[in-house]
């Protein structure tokens, strides 16, 4: 079933682009010749299923998304080429997205990230439309009754690279201005008097000027801002001035220099409609009283004249000029009550100038930032108008654009690259580019080729449509790699059919998809269980899928294992035959000691209230542990690296999830703490507390000399934002000096920690401090066979061990487990968060 088609979008009058409804209910994006459309000759643009209206097609770029497991991806197409997945900010996390412009060769989008309610994050992208940087947070959002987003920003027409934005923190909403795409914002100056000449007592910082940008209901006329190609530097708009904006106050106020310098002309909010090329200005208050009185200013807005436009009054519905910016004529239409039909009345002001306009019936303006900069998106631009003594028409052969002049390039026409932020968005303060935490810049990209170079980034890149040329060059000595062999990472097994329990003889279809590392020389060793082995070469790359039927009921471990010079990665998935299906996580400190105990928590997504049986593995043991409920208690009584693998079945879902853990004889452990910083940007997902822990292993190990292997930092879940920092005993380490060892360690980490020396930058101009939770107490020594219990209360609280296919319920112990949790964390249960369904998963951590 088709539900959405595009003709000729891309350039061909009869290739058609359509959304479609599968016959399994599916939603897909195909395209075909319209002469000759049939099934076999669509053509699949984008592998899998799409989200239902989610198609849109806007100037070289076409839009799509995907929505699994609570989570939205989007996808871009540039110039028709094949999708790629957008890269925001690694947890941006969105909600929502809406698609704000996609002028000169740029992506600009407002996104709702998870932490946002009322606002979006405005992000730029490059010309592919692929990687975006941020350029300004929280602009404010307000829903329609029909479900639309309307978000507080506002292109300027005439001049590019101007926008208007409505910031809102902390309940305040502010205007902001930007001349050159977002890359510097500024507040808008206050005029020094008011319409009747009175001063307005209006000082910055603790009063500016402050503008609504909302878009009318009404098409007919304009919105509380109004701006227009042919007129360059003229705005108007209803707002107020004071420390913020207030709602009901919407006076007008009008600028000829593109936001320098404001002037107010009205106490009340009017509509607008600009003629001449904004020559003349007609004005009409928004009310619903009847009117028969319109205003009207030649000098742009300097002095304003009245017209009464009709004998009658009327209720004004709508403002409409006739083609051409040229035009002279203008039409009011209303009615003269509820009951009657729409009255016309066509006004024209051409019988009011005498002659049209000569060159010397102009002057030239040059633009200019708040700042007095002459030199914007690296040129200087200069614009005619007509003098405000001249009483004359535009006409038809009038053109604004006067000259332009190259300039060199400074910092200001550089933003910061994907994966770097500006401390401070303001102009007025930093403007340095810093590496986000999970962002490491001299890695080599995804897609990076063995024999193939690559450039590492500066942090920053040239604003797109900057046409400045010399001077600074902040892009200038990047260093050139070449591609390594990278080892292969983040191999996943999935299968078409999304179900990991079948029925025997049934067809089942597994993909091998590979997130990072070297394709074209990494083998791929498949094991499907049941006796069939094979050896694939470009697996991932050709994208074919592994077609197999299990004939006899049972349980069968899948894996693959990736292999090159580098190194290798495996996946491995539980495929039960003839048993139903579900979804899960699985929560386990990742370093133990041995024969200590240790408890593996299983986390639900949604809570399923029906029986659910949990089947656990230990190593490669085929023999799972069953208990219905969430939670294993166990031992390991071997040191190394043991997988851990769990799967919940309910009816006929399942899901399963694993984890390595790393079981030691002895190790210690530091508790750490956070600047309360991070707890506002703390998403609580695991895939966030391992970058976090990454990267304070990472400066630890650099600030001590101590080698980062030896070190694992663990970030816990829930807020406030917690660690242990775990040092393990070097492999080569002779047992004897241990402890000398491990003391010279703790001492070396207690004084960096100490000193301050661990901190790193967090987006939003924050830079969070690592310190010890207690600086008076020492760490904990696990092994010997004791002490371990303590630091799993931390993590999660032990359970009692649940014995292998032994399915019982302890319920008193589960109850006395939440009452410790309670008692330990007191008040913060309600503040744990999470950017998937909140109150579930906040449930489920506290239930584990």
């Amino acid at each position: 079933y088709v539900l959405r088609a595009v003709a000729g979008v891309d350039g061909d009058p009869d290739l058609v682009h359509m959304e479609i409804q599968d016959a399994s209910g599916g939603y897909c994006y195909i395209t075909c010749q319209i002469q000759n459309c049939s099934d076999k000759t669509m053509t699949v643009q984008f592998a899998g299923g799409t989200d239902r209206d989610s198609l849109t097609v806007q100037d070289d770029y076409i839009f799509l998304q995907t929505t699994s497991a609570n989570r939205t991806k989007y996808y871009v197409s540039y110039r028709r080429n094949g999708f790629v997945q957008m890269k925001l900010p690694k947890y941006a996390l969105p909600k929502d997205l809406q698609i704000i412009s996609t002028d000169e060769n740029q992506v600009f989008v407002a996104v709702q990230e998870w932490y946002q309610t009322d606002t979006y994050n405005l992000y730029q992208s490059d010309p592919q439309g692929v990687y975006y940087s941020i350029l300004l947070e929280n602009v404010r959002s307000t829903k329609q009754p029909e479900e639309n987003v309307l978000i507080d920003i506002l292109e300027v027409r005439g001049v590019k690279g101007v926008f208007l934005a409505n910031q809102k923190i902390d309940g305040k909403v502010t205007t902001l201005i930007t001349y050159n795409k977002g890359r510097d914002w500024d507040f808008l100056n206050p005029p020094d008097i008011d319409m009747n000449g009175k001063p307005t007592n209006c000082k910055p910082p603790d009063c500016y000027l402050h503008l609504h940008l909302r878009w009318a209901d009404n098409p007919y006329v304009s919105g509380t801002v109004h701006t227009k190609d042919t007129a360059p530097g003229l705005i108007m708009g209803a707002g107020n001035l004071g420390s913020q904006l207030v709602e009901y106050k919407e006076e007008m106020y009008i600028t000829s220099d593109c936001g320098n310098t404001w002037r107010q002309v009205f106490e009340e909010e009017h509509h607008i409609l600009y003629l001449d090329h904004g020559g003349v200005i007609v004005a009409i208050k928004d009310t619903s009283i009847p009117l028969k009185i319109l205003k009207f200013s030649i000098d742009e807005g300097q002095t304003w004249s009245t017209h009464n436009f009709t004998s009658t009054s009327v209720f004004v519905d709508g403002l409409l000029s006739e083609p051409g910016d040229e035009t002279l004529v203008m039409t009011v239409f209303g009615h003269i009550s509820y009951r009657s039909d729409w009255e016309l009345v066509k006004v024209d002001f051409r019988p009011s100038f005498p002659r049209e306009c000569t060159d010397d019936d102009y002057e030239s303006w040059e633009l200019t930032n708040l700042q007095g900069d002459r030199c914007i998106m690296g040129q200087q631009r200069s614009f005619r108008k007509r003098k405000i003594s001249s009483w004359c028409i535009k006409g038809r052969s009038f053109t604004s654009a006067l000259t332009s002049k190259v300039c060199e390039c400074v910092n200001s026409d550089f933003l910061c690259d994907y994966g770097f932020e500006r401390s401070a968005p303001l102009r007025s303060e930093s403007s340095k580019c810093f590496a986000d935490f999970w962002f490491n810049p001299e890695a080599p990209p995804e897609d990076c080729v063995l024999g193939q170079a690559y450039t590492s980034s500066s942090g920053y890149r040239k604003v797109v449509s900057n046409v400045c040329e010399g001077g600074v060059d902040l892009q200038k000595n990047l260093a050139q790699h070449m591609c390594p062999l990278i080892a292969p990472k983040g191999l996943q097994i999935s299968i078409r059919e999304e179900n990991l329990a079948v029925k025997p003889g049934e067809d089942i279809t597994f993909i091998i998809r590979q997130e990072q590392g070297d394709i074209l020389n990494t083998k791929y060793q498949v094991d499907l269980g049941d006796g069939f082995k094979a050896i694939y070469v470009n697996l991932t790359m050709t994208g074919e899928p592994i077609r197999h039927r299990y004939e006899n009921p049972g349980i069968y471990r899948v894996l693959v294992k990736a292999e090159n010079v580098a190194g290798h990665d495996e996946a491995v998935v539980f495929i039960q035959v003839n048993s139903p299906l579900q979804a899960l996580n699985l929560e386990v400190v990742p370093v133990v000691g041995r024969n200590q105990e240790v408890n593996l928590t299983a986390i639900i997504l949604p809570k399923n209230p029906n029986l659910t049986v949990f089947y656990w593995w230990i190593g490669n043991n085929l023999q799972p542990l069953l208990t219905l409920e969430s939670f294993l208690v166990t031992k390991f009584a071997e040191t190394g690296d043991i997988r851990v693998t769990v799967q919940a079945s309910c009816g006929s879902s399942m899901l399963q999830d694993s984890k390595v853990v790393r079981v030691f004889d002895h190790f210690h452990v530091l508790p750490l703490k956070f600047t309360k910083h991070l707890d506002m940007y703390n998403p609580d997902i695991p895939e966030w507390r391992e970058d976090i822990g990454r990267v304070v292993t990472r400066l630890l190990a650099k600030e001590t000399n101590i080698p980062e292997e030896t070190l694992m930092t663990v970030v816990k879940p829930g807020l406030p934002t917690t660690a242990d920092l775990h040092v393990l005993l070097p492999a080569n380490q002779p047992k004897r000096k241990r402890s000398v060892t491990s003391d010279k360690r703790i001492a070396a980490v207690k004084q960096a920690l100490n000193a301050h020396n661990i901190s790193f930058f967090l987006r939003g101009g924050y830079w969070v401090l690592v310190t010890l939770a207690d600086s008076d107490s020492d760490s904990r020594r696990i092994g010997g066979g004791s002490g371990y219990w303590a630091i799993v209360v931390l993590f999660v609280i032990c359970l009692v061990a649940v014995g292998a296919f032994i399915l019982y319920k302890f319920k008193r112990q589960v109850n006395l487990s939440r009452n410790v949790y309670a008692q330990m964390h007191n008040e913060k249960e309600q503040e744990m968060t999470s950017p998937v369904n909140h109150s579930e998963d906040t449930q489920n951590i506290i239930q584990g």
